[in-house]
This record gives C-alpha cells, structure tokens and sequence, in this order.
C-alpha cells in the first residue's frame, strides 16, 4: 500500500486544479474557434449564393439574415446550458431587428442563408442541416400543440422559396427544392423538386413525375371559363338581332306593298290601275 505524503497530495491537487484549468481554456478557445468558423463560413456563403454581395463589411452590416443567424448562435448556446429568459430575450431582440423569428432551442447547421428575410419563422424544435437557404416567409412550423418533436428536419442543401409553409413533424431529405407558396405537410425524399399546395413532387432526381394536375399552364380557370362563355353568348344574341332586324324590316317592306303588288284576276292591281294606255306605248 502506498501512502502519499502530504506534499505528494498537495502536488497532484494542484496538478489536478491546474489541468482542468488548462482543460476548461482549452475547451473555451476550441468553442470560439468553432464560433469564428462558424462566422466565415456564413459570410462565404453569403458570397456563395447571393451576387449582389460586394463586400464583407456589406454583409457584416447590411444582412439582416447573417445578423439573425449569429443571433441565434449566441441564443442557442445559451438555451443548451439550460437558461430560458435570455435567449429568449435574445430571440426578441434579434426579431425586432431583423424582422427574422428563431427560437432558441432550434438547431441550425453549418451555412445557413437567409435571403431578405422578412417572416422566417423556425419553431422551437426544427432541425435545420447544412448549407440551407432559405427567402423571405417562409415558416418551419408545427399543426398543434403537443409537446416533444412537432416540428419539421430539413437535410443538407435545400433551397426553400418564398413564402412556402413546412409543416409538422417530418423529414425533408438532401437536396430538396421547395417552391415559393408551397404548402408542405409529408416527409420529402432526397432529390426532389416539390411545388404546390399541398406539395407534390414535380421532379425526383432530375426526371419530371407525369401528372396532368401540375401542368400549371393547364389549370381551369373559372373566370376566364365564364368571361368567355359570356363573350360567346353576347356574340350570338348581336347576331339573332341582326338576322330578326334584318327579317322584321323585309316583312314590313312586303306589308307596305302587298296593295300595290297584288293582281287581280282581270289584270287589274288593287289600289292601282295597272293597264297600259295607248297614249304610253
């Protein structure tokens, strides 16, 4: 049995205090490291995906979705260290200013842009993958109010237009593409195009899916359907009109000059006297 002297005790508590020092500083500079890296690249990516970026401090100032994001980093950070009022305060503060809704607890992956931004909506429990991007409106959202996951998973590279509705608990896979106004309710495979309400799938892999119902240029159009039916019976009564004003005026003329046409069996026509003199020949 070895028994340790008292400075032999001494030394390896300091030893022990003095390693997870360096321990805890080493994690603390791993973590803003990571933090940092996590800035480039949402700033490349802003480069990456939006020409009308000309420079870094454009973007560092005058991207209200860049601003969003690195909100929601700090507020996530937070939320994972189990405080609730100032992340939340955070997600407020960044609202206000960016007009962009994250709650806290969401988990964002790696590149994520938000293009102009106005009405994001990401609830509390949505998974967001890498290099997503996502335009103004659009809302990854729940259908009620039951507790735990109700709220959509998003893959790696998909591209979410404006306006388009993700709702519910359900994975949308890699490399998905949603239409503007799309209204999405059902798990999505990878490689697929959805638009519509509710979505459907109009591409997979490349190859467009056959169905009449989504050829847009198609679609009835009951207004139009009911201008036209009225332009053709307006068409039609101008020409009943014409042929009845046409038909009433032939009667009237025939009318008017039936005495005068009408011959008698001794040659003579009523109300005129139709033999020829001698004096006209």
């Amino acid at each position: 049995m070895v028994v340790q002297s008292e400075w032999d005790r001494g030394t390896f508590r300091l030893w022990t205090k003095d390693s997870a020092f360096l321990y805890r500083h080493e994690q603390k500079e791993k973590g803003e490291a990571k933090m940092f890296q996590q800035m480039k690249r949402d700033i490349r990516v802003i480069f990456e995906r939006d020409p009308a970026a000309k420079s870094i401090w454009e973007v560092i100032f005058c991207y209200p979705g860049f601003h969003a994001v690195l909100f929601h980093r700090m507020a996530h950070w937070l939320y994972l260290r189990n405080l609730v009022l100032l992340p939340r305060m955070i997600s407020q503060l960044s609202r206000f200013l960016t007009g962009i809704e994250i709650h806290p607890g969401a988990k964002i992956g790696q590149g994520l842009f938000i293009d102009h931004g106005t009405g994001v909506v990401i609830g509390e429990t949505s998974e967001v993958g890498d290099n997503v991007t996502l335009y103004q409106g659009v809302t990854l959202g729940g259908t009620g109010k039951e507790k735990g996951k109700r709220h959509p998973t998003i893959g790696n590279n998909v591209v979410i237009g404006a306006g388009a509705r993700v709702l519910g608990s359900f994975k949308v896979g890699d490399n998905v593409k949603i239409g503007a106004g799309s209204v999405v309710n059902k798990p999505v495979p990878s490689d697929t195009t959805v638009v519509g309400v509710p979505g459907r799938i109009v591409l997979h892999h490349g190859v467009p899916i056959k169905d009449p119902d989504l050829r847009h240029d198609d679609l009835p159009d009951p207004v139009n359907e009911m201008l036209k039916c009225l332009m053709q019976r307006v068409e039609y009564l101008e020409q009943r009109l014409k042929e009845e004003s046409r038909y009433n005026v032939f009667e009237i003329i025939q009318h008017n000059d039936s005495p005068k046409r009408a011959v008698s069996a001794t040659g003579e026509q009523k109300g005129c006297d139709v033999r020829l003199r001698t004096d006209d020949l």
